[in-house]
């Protein structure tokens, strides 16, 4: 049996070369085979995840894709020795094996090569906590004069630099110790190119306080797509407050910008920001069991390990992609807190969701439904071990039905089931839920009730209605 010539391997390569010709790709490691700069005169450009380098690494990734199904089709025609076979068919099964070796040298090659073309998915941008400081001599003061000045970034407008233990009068908080930071003032702007997967959602995610004013705010963007989420609103004791905001990419290659919409009387005042990364996230998919998407709340932004107290997710206003995959949060200015089971007493897997803004701020989700058909909507409620004492509570509503849950902390974790069955009334319905006020901690911060393990089953359909003769 002779492999069709269409679905032979070589044939297509000529075609790979020629749609990879001058396109980019992702470089997080050097080649340990062939340096690049010796196949491309080009110098290769510094972007998030790796450099931009010759398309010689993206056909080692298309070949080495195409080679696995190669040796795929080569198990489906020549499956097993038959005594059958013709001496021809034993032929070309005998030159197939013998070429096998080749094929699995150049995939063992290919494999080692491989993990240079994988981009970064999660974590720091290239000198995203700031630790690489600026020349001296591109510095006046701490105010960064140079618009390449810090590694990585490009910068425009008033932009100061503040390393560990430094501490300007005007300044209402220190830094974290061992941090560095930059400083946003009057129409500053920070921006770095990150080299990404089209159509791919991402989430970016940065620590900052305000510095000296009350209504700070920053526009993220990046291209065509922008949010201004406030930095007015603090939820730690600290002043710092991890902020996360969602993108589509449009493009291979895009620029993230972070910019300080504020104009002061004295030019240095704006936000602090003191790291930035990025995580890639995935379409969350319904699963057995569940007809919620991330109804555990185990995908979400990226959360930085050294920092205990969570991260915003802003309101859909705000960003139409939402880093909390799945889910939607409905409110003016006010978030919900994305928290881990590292920091926080989780009642179910890793991640969770704080509701700490009362009832100026619901979490949906809109779900298909069959109109009649009756369904059973669970989840839990509970702390996060934060400190969080009192009467906590969680309102859901469904369809014509609501249910209010009560939850007395003590602020040590714990977590309680709660059940609300509905009758659907649409062909979508609308999942909500909210905190039933707004709560404080000792220090004077806003909290509220854990909730995690979201379930939607289907209970039973409406009963067959019988013709009266």
């Amino acid at each position: 049996m002779r492999m069709p010539r269409e679905h032979t391997l070589w044939n297509r390569v000529p075609g790979y070369l020629h749609r990879l010709k001058n396109e980019r790709c992702p470089l997080s490691l050097s080649s340990p085979l062939v340096p690049s700069r010796r196949i491309s005169r080009r110098p290769a450009r510094q972007v998030a995840g790796g450099l931009i380098c010759p398309a010689w690494l993206r056909l080692v990734d298309q070949l080495r894709a195409l080679l696995i199904s190669h040796m795929a089709r080569i198990a489906v025609y020549y499956p097993t020795p038959n005594p059958q076979y013709s001496s021809r068919g034993v032929s070309e099964r005998s030159t197939m094996a013998n070429s096998m070796p080749c094929v699995a040298l150049f995939l063992l090659l290919v494999g080692v090569a491989a993990p240079a073309v994988l981009a970064v998915t999660e974590g720091l941008l290239p000198n995203g906590d700031f630790a690489q400081r600026p020349d001296k001599s591109q510095m006046k003061g701490v105010v960064v004069t140079g618009r390449n000045a810090i590694p990585s970034w490009e910068i425009s407008g008033f932009v100061e630099y503040i390393e560990p233990g430094h501490k300007e009068e005007d300044m209402i908080l220190t830094l974290p110790e061992g941090a560095s930071a930059v400083r946003l003032g009057n129409d500053a702007t920070i921006r770095q190119l990150i080299n990404v997967t089209r159509k791919t959602y991402y989430s970016i995610t940065f620590v900052a306080a305000r510095s000296c004013a009350q209504a700070e705010k920053l526009n993220v963007s990046v291209d065509p797509e922008f949010g201004v989420l406030p930095i007015q609103t603090v939820y730690t004791s600290t002043g710092w407050d991890s902020y996360s905001w969602a993108f589509k990419a449009r493009h291979t290659t895009v620029t993230l910008s972070i910019h300080n919409t504020g104009v002061e009387e004295d030019p240095a005042c704006g936000p602090l920001i003191i790291a930035v990364a990025i995580k890639t996230l995935y379409p969350p998919y319904r699963t057995k069991g569940n007809m919620l998407r991330n109804g555990d709340f185990e995908q979400g932004p990226y959360i930085f390990p050294d920092t205990p107290w969570g991260v915003l997710v802003p309101p859909i206003l705000e960003d139409v992609h939402s880093p909390l995959p799945g889910w939607n949060i409905m409110s003016d200015t006010k978030v919900v807190k994305y928290v881990d089971a590292p920091h926080h007493k989780v009642p179910h897997g890793e991640r969770a969701v704080e509701l700490v803004a009362g009832r100026e701020c619901a979490l949906l989700q809109e779900v298909p439904t069959v109109a009649g058909w009756s369904y059973r909507l669970s989840f839990l409620v509970g702390d996060a071990a934060n400190g969080c004492v009192g009467s906590l509570a969680v309102e859901a509503y469904a369809a014509r039905e609501s249910l209010k849950v009560p939850y007395e902390s003590l602020g040590t974790g714990g977590s309680k089931p709660a059940v609300l069955e509905f009758t659907a009334i649409a062909n979508t319905t609308r999942v909500v839920f909210q905190s039933s006020d707004h709560l404080l901690k000792s220090d004077a911060t806003l909290c509220g009730p854990v909730l995690d393990d979201v379930k939607l089953v289907g209970v039973r359909k409406p009963a067959p209605r019988r013709l009266r003769l």
